[in-house]
């Protein structure tokens, strides 16, 4: 594994013990993250300014937005069930529980229709149709699983589309996985790409080149499409409890929650976005290449 540092800058910084899950980037430049212990999703606009945009009764995890101002969400509600719901203008638009779901995480489009939503604990993968606001189980795998079901950490946690296989990341197992999509956009027998390596949420550059959140190894890795790791951002760049990555250009935007899952021994940082220049395109998150 090499180093090779990318030049980094803290665009905002919150309170310590500050736990931020997830982003979406719209192509405006404007980040919607969701502040999970709280329930809140915030928007941090371009200049730095940071206003709530929506508040909701539990814990927000996953996100992905759907329209310039229709977002996709998921979470726990008060009394720790499961939710998915569409938030539009900062609004509860719709919101289903599911008692069958265990633990929401990451959500990406597997089309314009289709949203793609993890199930840590479950070791599934949910699909959720914005035009009938209808959930349905797409995958159940033992790939995505965990190996311990008394581990805390999460299995399938990222997912991202690229081409036509979709790729979900298993955090406890330290799994990539590859999994090929038919015509229909139905999964087919999941494979292991990578194996041996912490992965919380992920992004796909251009060239396929992937770039990857450590988590409690408070490191940005990017993996090339050999399989070859370099580390390209570390505490002092200020990922530290990195959780989730997301393109804008050719930057790439980094949350962390300063190292509450596992503290540093100079104790929780303030959680911060961090913008690393990669200088090269992330890939659409609907990508045909």
């Amino acid at each position: 594994m090499s180093v090779a540092l990318l030049p980094a800058q803290s665009v905002s910084t919150f309170p310590v013990n500050t736990f931020l899950e997830n982003l979406a980037i719209l192509p405006s430049g404007d980040i919607y993250l969701t502040n999970h212990e709280v329930g809140e999703v915030v928007q941090l606009d371009p200049d730095g300014n940071l206003t709530t945009y929506a508040q909701l009764s539990g814990k927000v995890t996953g996100i992905a937005w759907i329209e310039s101002n229709q977002f996709l969400v998921n979470g726990w509600n008060a009394e720790g069930i499961p939710f998915v719901a569409v938030l539009s203008d900062g609004e509860v638009q719709f919101l289903q529980i599911l008692p069958e779901a265990q633990f929401l995480t990451g959500i990406t489009p597997l089309s314009s229709r289709y949203y793609l939503m993890a199930d840590a604990y479950r070791g599934a993968i949910w699909s959720f149709d914005v035009t009938t606001k209808t959930v349905e189980l797409w995958l159940e795998h033992s790939l995505l699983a965990r190996s311990d079901e008394n581990s805390m950490f999460p299995a399938v946690n990222g997912l991202k589309r690229f081409g036509n296989s979709l790729y979900a990341s298993n955090t406890q197992r330290m799994l990539l996985l590859q999994i090929p999509l038919d015509e229909s956009l139905n999964s087919q027998e999941p494979e292991i790409f990578i194996e041996g390596t912490n992965i919380d949420d992920f992004a796909f550059d251009v060239h396929g080149n992937f770039y990857e959140a450590t988590h409690v190894y408070n490191s940005v890795i990017r993996i090339d499409r050999d399989r070859r790791t370099t580390i390209i951002a570390q505490d002092e760049e200020g990922v530290t409890g990195c959780t989730a990555v997301a393109f804008h250009g050719t930057d790439l935007y980094v949350v962390n929650n300063g190292g509450m899952f596992l503290p540093p021994a100079t104790g929780v940082e303030p959680a911060q976005v961090v913008r690393l220049a990669v200088g090269v395109s992330g890939a659409p998150l609907l990508s045909r290449g």
